[in-house]
């Protein structure tokens, strides 16, 4: 499902987008890496991010001004200014008492809240965070990036991507299409001319919350001195190294949940023959949606969305697909047979192919994953390495492809489907590499 999202109107008049999800004991809000979010968008190009939010939190997020789905146009970035769209939010959305959690740019924000409103915030997470700005490292990336915001907006996301959070390939161009559909040009370059005037110095010694720092040792802008200066401020803080980057999704989660107090749910008895059971998972993208949301228009391309979720669903029914969820401009599906992914996945395909061929129609092109083997089952979503790889190798798809990995091409040995070898690659992840196959549908 897409996220439903709410509105909340900051002092000075901004319409702030946020959205709450989840239904757990505990509420966090999440703040935005400003100003890189988009409430309609982000689960799609993070969804490890948000794999293991509902089961325990309540969780609520939100786009700062000028990004994502609040209000655009605005050019004040300023640390007031931001303090006002996360006070709108939380008057909004959040209880008494709630935990903040914050990384990279928004840290000083969260700092600065926490500071004066000890009373709300009951525990602070601060992941990649700093205090001013001169705690960054002056080298050849950061000028680099300060040379391109002036430029070629397209040509710095896209090294944002690869530099700043390590993807490479399709990948890279897919976060940077994110970050392009976030924020434009003008408002990037205000944001970081913003940013870099941040110092919260003088507010860290009256945070009262409990706070966890986090830090990634390999984190290619900050050193870890920065954290250990941070957390060393801070009266109820601990401080935890980390060997990646990996902040968000289960693991996350794990260490957020163990540092709020909240008692994991006993593990399921699997003596009796209870577990995983084998599956076929199924991804599905939209290519170049972000542009052509852009080019038609949020009304027109939401109508263009719809067709495209239509057919989908049709399709899912027809084969035995069962909808896990969609991501605005894709979807993830769960089959019992192997085969039956298939079929659909080639139905897919040739039921888009043939709407192109209709005069009036906008081109939808489609890309197709599919990976086979037990994922993990918890509140009607999927989770685990073959969900995970199923997404990778859907990235790795072209427009009009569907890709497959060996145990899938496996499994469909005898079945008299055609496959091209598309040779070896090493998902963003894992340690071994795998072979990918193209499965040929065009008749």
């Amino acid at each position: 499902m897409e996220p439903r999202i709410h509105y909340a109107k900051t002092s000075d008049g901004v319409g702030i987008a946020y959205t709450v999800t989840g239904s757990g004991p505990a509420t966090v809000v999440d703040m935005p890496a400003q100003p890189l979010s988009h409430q309609l968008l982000m689960r799609e190009a993070f969804p490890e991010s948000y794999a293991d939010m509902g089961r325990w939190f309540r969780t609520v997020t939100y786009d700062v001004r000028g990004s994502g789905m609040s209000d655009r146009g605005g050019t004040d970035f300023s640390l007031e200014a931001m303090l006002r769209d996360l006070d709108a939010v939380v008057q909004a959305a959040a209880p008494e008492s709630f935990a903040l959690s914050a990384t990279w740019d928004s840290v000083p924000v969260a700092i600065a809240y926490a500071s004066r409103h000890p009373e709300r915030v009951s525990h602070l997470v601060l992941a990649e965070g700093w205090m001013s700005f001169a705690d960054y490292e002056e080298g050849a990336a950061l000028e680099i990036e300060r040379a391109l915001r002036e430029k070629d907006w397209k040509l710095n996301s896209e090294t944002m991507a690869r530099v700043l959070l390590g993807f490479e390939g399709d990948e890279a161009v897919r976060y940077a299409e994110f970050f392009r559909a976030c924020v434009d040009k003008d408002t990037w370059k205000a944001s970081q001319e913003a940013i870099e005037a941040y110092d919260v110095r003088p507010f860290v010694d009256a945070v009262e919350a409990e706070t966890l720092v986090i830090h990634n040792q390999h984190n290619r802008w900050l050193p870890v001195d920065v954290s250990r200066r941070l957390a060393s401020h801070i009266r109820r803080s601990q401080l935890v190294i980390v060997e990646d980057d990996l902040h968000k999704g289960k693991r996350f989660f794990a260490m957020l949940r163990d540092f709020m107090g909240i008692e994991p749910e006993p593990a399921a008895d699997v003596s009796a023959g209870a577990g995983p059971s084998v599956r076929t998972v199924l991804f599905t993208d939209i290519v170049g949606h972000t542009e052509m949301m852009q080019r038609l228009g949020d009304a027109k391309g939401r109508d263009v969305l719809r067709e495209h979720e239509r057919i989908t669903r049709d399709l899912l029914k027809q084969h035995g697909g069962a909808e896990v969820k969609t991501m605005g401009d894709g979807f993830m599906a769960s089959f019992g047979s192997v085969t039956s992914a298939m079929e659909c996945a080639i139905a897919l395909q040739r039921a888009f192919n043939a709407q192109n061929l209709e005069p009036g129609t906008e081109n939808l092109h489609v890309r197709v994953g599919l990976n086979a083997g037990e994922p993990i089952e918890e509140d009607g979503d999927l989770f685990g390495a073959t969900v995970i790889l199923a997404s990778r190798i859907a990235a790795k798809a072209g427009a009009g492809e569907i890709l497959v990995p060996d145990t899938v091409r496996g499994l469909l040995s005898g079945k008299n489907f055609l496959f091209g070898d598309r040779g070896e690659f090493v998902p963003k992840g894992f340690d071994e590499s795998m072979r990918l196959w193209e499965v040929r549908w065009r008749e």
